[in-house]
């Protein structure tokens, strides 16, 4: 990505100095590139994160065949496996270290984020031993590596939430729901191969596949909503690919299995390699996705260059053609105490053509105009996946229910009520202690 030096206003030795104006709308202009320099930054650090996390999805599918085979398949593999993950870690590191800087404007939220994430790190040193020696169960794996990659999504979350273009925002918005898709679906891979290397089919495992499948159908809707056509059309024309009818028929094969059901352990190796295909073809969408990203944000870097080399001629214009006061709110004003009294017209020149720092600022307030309407859709989206998901956590909480069992609890709400999932989880929010302790104990009645 092109990294910019820091653009001061050019002016002629010969030119009068910019007016106060003039070096106000300028300075905001180089304040609003400086910001989108760091959403580059940040884009940059959410590309890492996402190839941090598709290494550890890698891991952890082999880390469940390999566990839940006794040691017996996938140790290579897993190892293999392991060294990219480490490799992405070292990346991540190297840019929460950039991030750190007060320069860089990251937010107590986002450094508390990068924290934990961290201290995910230095946790999976110890989890990867207990893995070798086989000290914990494939389920207990896939969990560890499932909460640790959980905390790099929500960072990933709230850079999105913090974004202030449009075109951007749309574009980070889809980018946390395409991670969040592949996760489920990384997820998918790791149960999906446990159960076959375990050669058993267990209903709780069954069910979890059954809520990821319909995990990533949400999310990859969400996606497809907010990335733009090309993309779109490129998921689309995936989705009817001879890898996803392979995928659907293993599917199908596993989640009506009768619980108990004996499994033939070498189709791990087939549900591996097609749910990898999936994947892959997830994280090529991904690396597309985040390139749109850096395109958005390197136009915006040079429109704003531009606007910051023409200082000289924003200073003259202003000088020679002052900004009109605000005639409407001045006749609305005096409309309310008697005949309006109208603003002079300011001085015209080159036929009637408005001067350049005029058109920049008219300009500056269209582009916040359009933002605003924008992003309304972007913050809403995170908005919603953020309540749901605060909402199920809640009920796994203070009900002891499962994931599944939450989701499955609101989704029939919101079918019962004909209410939006949102609703019935804000509502679910707002809930006192005391309704929380009443259906508590209806559950043990």
């Amino acid at each position: 990505m092109r990294q910019p030096g820091n653009l001061k206003m050019v002016v002629s030795p010969s030119a009068p100095p910019p007016s106060p104006a003039a070096r106000l709308a300028l300075e905001a202009r180089r304040r609003e590139m400086d910001g989108v320099r760091r959403l580059a930054a940040r884009v940059e650090l959410a590309r890492a994160l996402g190839a941090l996390i598709h290494a550890l999805q890698r891991e952890r599918g082999a880390s469940s065949i390999y566990v839940a085979s006794c040691g017996l398949r996938f140790a290579e593999t897993r190892r293999a496996m392991m060294a990219d993950s480490l490799a992405a870690e070292a990346h991540v590191r190297a840019l929460f270290d950039a991030q750190q800087g007060p320069e860089q404007g990251a937010s107590a939220r986002m450094l508390a984020l990068m924290a934990w994430v961290t201290l995910g790190m230095e946790a999976m040193r110890e989890l990867r031993g207990r893995i070798e020696r086989r000290a914990l169960s494939a389920h207990e794996a896939v969990a560890a590596f499932s909460t640790f990659i959980g905390g790099q999504i929500e960072l990933i979350v709230h850079m999105a939430d913090a974004a202030q273009l449009p075109g951007v925002s749309n574009l980070l918005v889809a980018f946390v729901h395409l991670v969040q898709g592949k996760e489920e679906a990384g997820q998918e891979r790791a149960v999906g191969a446990l159960l076959f290397a375990s050669t058993q089919c267990t209903l709780p495992h069954q069910q979890r596949v059954v809520h990821l499948i319909e995990a990533q159908e949400r999310n990859l809707a969400v996606f497809a909503r907010f990335v733009d056509a090309p993309l779109r059309e490129r998921w689309e024309a995936e989705q009817l690919g001879a890898n996803t009818s392979r995928l659907e028929r293993m599917r199908r094969a596993l989640c009506t299995a009768r619980a108990g059901a004996a499994l033939e352990p070498r189709q791990s190796d087939v549900w591996f390699e097609v749910c990898t295909g999936r994947i892959d073809m997830l994280w090529t969408l991904e690396l597309a996705l985040v390139e749109r990203l850096r395109e958005a944000c390197d136009a915006e870097i040079r429109a704003a260059e531009r606007d910051l080399e023409d200082s000289e001629g924003m200073s003259r214009a202003l000088r020679d053609h002052p900004p009109a006061r605000s005639q409407h709110a001045v006749e609305r004003f005096f409309d309310m105490a008697g005949p309006a009294t109208r603003a002079p017209e300011p001085p015209q020149a080159d036929g009637g053509k408005a001067g350049s720092l005029l058109d920049l600022v008219h300009a500056q307030a269209a582009r916040m105009a359009a933002m605003e309407g924008e992003l309304v859709d972007a913050r809403r989206a995170l908005h919603d996946r953020k309540a749901i998901e605060r909402a199920k956590g809640v009920l796994m909480t203070r009900l002891g229910m499962t994931e599944e069992a939450a989701f499955r609890a609101l989704q029939k709400t919101s079918m019962d009520q004909n209410r939006r999932m949102v609703d019935v989880a804000e509502a679910t929010l707002s809930l006192p202690d005391e309704a929380f302790a009443q259906l508590a104990a209806s559950q043990h009645d």
